[in-house]
């Protein structure tokens, strides 16, 4: 599948050339605008893989709509910039930008900076997906313990009869270690488990 763009450019013709570029490379421009306002509205109806923005433009400059894009979608962005506007360029750092590129723009520079982008937010989410699992997984070796711990206290169990008690409610019930100790927790009076309500206590733990 192509990689979808959004351009943001005020000017038409540069904004055309651009897609011309683009999709002589095999990219796909799924939309285009021309003020900041528009590029918001973009970013959240078509969820692109990229977009490239030009810093300043009316309504709302790029560096303020990619800063209100970040807070909701995890889009790359690629500025474009006049050598005279340091500031934006200051601003676009803070921005969570990826990269932005110097007018002219030509197809040498626009295509690799395109694919180091793409590149880099492919491994930014991957780096947040691992993120992601390694905290899933701590919560839930969390739970079994304070489950864990509930049983022994409850029904007087060793640890390791405790661990065996719950591994054989999964087993029975099918479902997985962490959703038997929310179901422990939860009967004996366990909190933040609300999301979870679809798993049932076990009956018993004798």
């Amino acid at each position: 599948m192509k990689p979808k763009i959004v351009l943001v450019e005020d000017e038409a013709i540069l904004r055309l050339d651009l897609k011309g570029m683009l999709e002589d490379s095999g990219y796909d421009v799924i939309g285009e605008a021309g003020d900041g306002e528009t590029a918001i509205e973009l970013a959240h109806q078509l969820n692109p893989d990229l977009m490239i923005m030009d810093i300043k433009m009316p309504k709302m400059n790029g560096v303020k709509a990619s800063k209100i894009i970040t807070r909701t979608r995890n889009i790359p962005i690629i500025m474009l910039t006049a050598y005279s506007q340091e500031d934006f360029i200051e601003g676009a750092k803070k921005a969570n930008v990826l990269g932005y590129l110097v007018k002219p723009i030509s197809e040498s520079n626009l295509i690799p900076a395109v694919e180091i982008a793409l590149a880099q937010a492919k491994q930014m989410s991957h780096f947040q997906e691992e993120l992601e699992n390694r905290d899933n997984k701590l919560k839930a070796r969390k739970r079994i313990e304070r489950a864990k711990g509930i049983l022994m206290k409850e029904k007087n169990f060793s640890e390791e009869i405790a661990y065996e008690k719950m591994r054989k409610i999964s087993m029975n019930k099918q479902i997985s270690l962490e959703r038997t100790a929310i179901a422990i927790l939860k009967k004996y009076g366990g909190s933040n488990t609300s999301r979870y309500s679809e798993a049932k206590a076990p009956k018993q733990c004798n």
